[in-house]
């Protein structure tokens, strides 16, 4: 199975595991599961540090490329085309990294592991 994580449930997989539903944490302990994590991610995360929205994630943010290797999860980066996409939704939903990550799921047509049903809007497939 691949998935795409939101920002919170790569946030909370790091910093409060017991965060996650059995579901999700089901899947990010399973071996054979390809776990993607969107640049957008990185984006997000290193913005509310910087403005100190999320000082929980500093030591996050300064390791996220090594954090994500020593878990094995996967960077996937944004294209244009993806970007198009996240740009062009018609659904009142104005959180830029989350059209970003719709985008990308839908794009690869994979589920999305997320507490938040505003992505619902988008039509990706969300498990929680």
């Amino acid at each position: 199975m691949t998935v795409l994580l939101d920002t919170h449930t790569l946030l909370w997989s790091f910093i409060s595991p017991k965060s996650l539903s059995k579901q999700a944490s089901a899947i990010l302990t399973d071996k054979s599961a390809e776990i993607l994590v969107s640049a957008a991610s990185a984006w997000e995360i290193a913005t509310k540090v910087r403005i100190g929205k999320l000082p929980e994630a500093e030591t996050l943010e300064v390791r996220f490329l090594e954090a994500l290797q020593e878990v094995g999860f996967i960077l996937l980066p944004i294209s244009a085309e993806t970007a198009l996409r996240a740009g062009r939704f018609t659904a009142e939903h104005g959180d830029p990294f989350d059209r970003m990550i719709a985008a990308q799921a839908l794009a690869l047509d994979i589920p999305v592991i997320s507490i938040d049903a505003k992505l619902d809007q988008f039509g990706v497939r969300r498990i929680w």
